[in-house]
């Protein structure tokens, strides 16, 4: 027992520390390339600066191949937006209205209106019509526009970070599984964002608090590795699995995250929080090594159930849209039933089945007693009377009025001709 906590313990440490530490890689990647910079500058003579700026010159006009120098500044590029969004316009106009304007139309409306009971039913007033005018018009769209903007940067991020410590990520090989990892994957985070609601109902808080805290850590976790993990082409049953196995280190990883958003009480400024350090947690996931080490030797089974519920609706879906699918190609709108051959015609070859030796037609395994012939107003009588007429040659027979008789003595024409 005291060798299984000290793992953890140890695990925990280690996720903790590949998260903070993880986030000075920018740091000494820009200071790499000033002492590189620096280095070249006083390596190299006037002579050669000036060839290097006619050779610069020269091939200014053709396009560059792109390397992995042009990538930290995408990086810091896409930082310095997602904190001039999140924490320069949001989270600022959320203080600024909050913390400015209704304080000071409280004292503009206290000044005319004096201190009484009429200013204060009227202030109750004014402020909550003021505050859902603002969430409504304000917080709400930028909050969405945020979160779509957000994923985008983020993906960015991923993308160049990965680029320049590990090279061309390794897709899936197939568009459609590609989607289907991408929502089974939206669909177990929602789902488990939905479980850790839940386990903070529990009627014990400190014990619903400390659960809570320990699945946001390793969703956080699952934030954070989710687009390196992608990239490397693990599918989402894999990467939970790694998750659920080592939760010690994702555990340790996600606690930094997971304490500083929840320190605002408002869920909007702990959006903005997040928004604001996630960035960085991703390269820290892009630079932390494959976790190899047991840190426990039973895994956190968290991610079960909400994995089990994602996999009944899949299933459940793709059968209704096979099913649905079937449907559609078996009831084509043009399709007529056909008629089953009769054992005669299936006994003989047509030409002998056609005429018999006084040239009269013959009977092609017709039921004269099928239904449409009454509905048109004729009996199984007048249609035998018909097929027993010998046709002269030459000598076209007056066509009945039913439609159905008209075609099958047009029939009999054709073949006597």
């Amino acid at each position: 027992m005291a060798d299984t906590l000290r793992s953890v313990s140890r695990g925990i440490t280690h996720g903790l520390r590949d998260a903070v530490f993880g986030i000075l890689v920018l740091y000494k990647l820009y200071d790499t390339r000033i002492e590189e910079v620096e280095t070249k500058r006083e390596s190299v003579s006037m002579l050669a600066r000036r060839r290097e700026a006619a050779k610069v010159e020269g091939e200014k006009g053709q396009a560059m191949p792109s390397t992995g120098k042009a990538e930290p500044p995408k990086l810091v590029h896409r930082i310095v937006q997602c904190c001039a969004l999140n924490g320069g316009v949001f989270w600022l106009s959320i203080v600024l209205f909050y913390k400015l304007v209704l304080p000071f139309l409280h004292f503009t409306t206290n000044y005319f209106i004096g201190e009484s009971t009429l200013h204060g039913v009227v202030w109750k007033y004014v402020a909550s019509t003021l505050s859902y005018t603002f969430a409504a018009l304000w917080i709400l769209p930028l909050f969405l526009l945020s979160k779509v903007v957000n994923s985008l940067w983020f993906q960015d991020i991923a993308d160049a970070a990965y680029k320049k410590t590990q090279g061309k990520p390794q897709l899936m090989p197939s568009v459609s599984r590609l989607i289907a990892d991408i929502l089974f994957s939206l669909l177990v985070q929602a789902l488990f964002l939905v479980q850790v609601m839940l386990i903070g109902l529990l009627p014990i808080p400190a014990v619903g608090q400390v659960i809570a805290v320990i699945h946001i850590c390793l969703l956080y976790a699952q934030y954070s590795f989710e687009y390196k993990w992608f990239n490397m082409g693990w599918e989402v049953q894999r990467r939970i699995a790694h998750i659920e196995t080592n939760w010690p280190y994702f555990l340790g990883f996600g606690l930094p995250l997971a304490l500083l958003t929840s320190l605002p009480s408002s869920y909007v400024i702990s959006g903005c929080v997040f928004s604001i350090l996630f960035p960085l947690f991703i390269i820290s996931a892009n630079e932390a090594p494959t976790v190899t080490e047991i840190y426990c030797d039973f895994p956190l089974r968290l991610f079960s159930a909400t994995v089990s519920i994602s996999n009944t609706i899949f299933s459940k879906s793709t059968k209704r849209h096979s099913t649905t699918s079937q449907k559609k190609m078996g009831a084509s709108p043009t399709s007529t039933p056909c008629r089953k051959p009769s054992a005669d015609s299936t006994s003989a070859s047509p030409k002998m089945q056609s005429f018999s030796m006084t040239g009269t037609p013959k009977k092609q395994g017709l039921n004269v007693s099928d239904t449409p012939y009454k509905k048109h107003g004729c009996s199984s009588s007048d249609v035998s009377a018909k097929k027993e007429q010998t046709l002269p040659p030459g000598i076209t027979p007056k066509l009945p009025s039913s439609p159905v008789l008209r075609k099958q003595v047009r029939m009999q024409t054709d073949l006597y001709d």
